[in-house]
């Protein structure tokens, strides 16, 4: 047993002493064991939404240009896939093509510029930065922002009133409120397509409230400040009332069409009949007879005779 631990010791010390006399291992196994402990790396997920038509500015790393050693780019598009990268050594690249690019700040501290914002930019943004004494990694979900298309009517309902708010189409979903308390009958945040939302509100009006106090309250992260929509009958109410003359008219004239249609048809009638009655012989006229001039004459003068 004592022959077995002292073989067993002997190994290690061999082994230890082959490590230490092989100075490209010992290096290594030194540095990497330095730059593990030196080199923090860090890990950064969020969020990020910008309007369109804006210029958008990404940063990755808060370390200086002349401290930075490489940085890439990797973008999952909508529509494509590509990337760019810096390099200190001059290795630069770009596959994106489209008008990004990497810059600097007036502190000389990096970002990934994108011009004119738009549904194209929408994606995973990766980016991984090394500099001196560490790197850092973010994943930056890239959206944009589009405001929702309002409106806000006032709905009979049998014997109810219904007020409906509407933010149609945005992205982010715009949220909904109401300036009086009252019945939420209906309330609902859809996807409707390509990453757009519609969000309605219903709200029962309480009997005999003044419709004119009651508002509906929209915001939105497009928006500086949220919007107050009262509701479109008010309006409508104020104009003229074209529909109504509109109906009355067109009344007038059809009853004036069939008027004249009775009227056209019921002096047609008459030379119908005329044209369809059986032809008539012309009448005969009685003509007295007229005797012979020399019968005539034969018994004027027995008379005188």
């Amino acid at each position: 047993m004592r022959d077995a631990m002292w073989i067993y010791v002997v190994i290690v010390f061999m082994a230890e002493a082959a490590w230490s006399l092989d100075p490209e291992t010992n290096d290594r196994t030194s540095a990497n064991s330095s730059t593990a402990s030196n080199q923090p790396k860090i890990y950064v997920r969020r969020n990020a939404m910008f309007n369109p038509g804006s210029d958008v500015n990404l940063t990755c790393s808060s370390k200086m240009w002349n401290e930075t050693l490489f940085v890439i780019w990797k973008l999952d598009l909508t529509y494509k896939k590509c990337d760019i990268s810096f390099s200190n050594d001059g290795r630069n690249g770009d596959s994106c093509n489209d008008g990004k690019s990497l810059r600097n700040t007036s502190s000389a501290q990096s970002y990934l510029h994108i011009p004119n914002f738009s549904t194209r930019d929408v994606g995973l943004y990766t980016c991984e930065s090394v500099f001196k004494g560490g790197n850092e990694n973010y994943i930056i979900s890239v959206a944009i922002t589009v405001p929702p298309v309002t409106s806000f009517e006032l709905e009979q309902r049998g014997n109810k009133t219904v007020a409906v708010c509407k933010a149609e189409r945005g992205n982010p979903a715009a949220n909904i409120s109401w300036s009086h308390t009252g019945n939420l009958l209906f309330e609902e945040t859809r996807l409707v397509s390509n990453g757009f939302f519609t969000a309605e509100s219903h709200l029962e009006v309480p009997e005999g409230m003044d419709t004119q106090n009651l508002s509906c309250i929209i915001r939105h992260p497009s928006w500086e400040r949220e919007k107050i929509l009262e509701p479109e009958f008010k309006k409508a109410e104020a104009r003229f009332p074209w529909t109504r003359i509109l109906i009355v008219v067109a009344a007038i004239l059809f009853a004036g069409l069939v008027f004249f249609a009775q009227r056209k048809l019921m002096l047609l009638r008459p030379c119908r009949q005329s044209h369809n009655s059986p032809s008539k012989t012309p009448p005969i006229e009685d003509v007295e007879e007229v005797e012979p001039y020399a019968s005539y004459i034969q018994r004027v003068n027995s008379i005188y005779n």
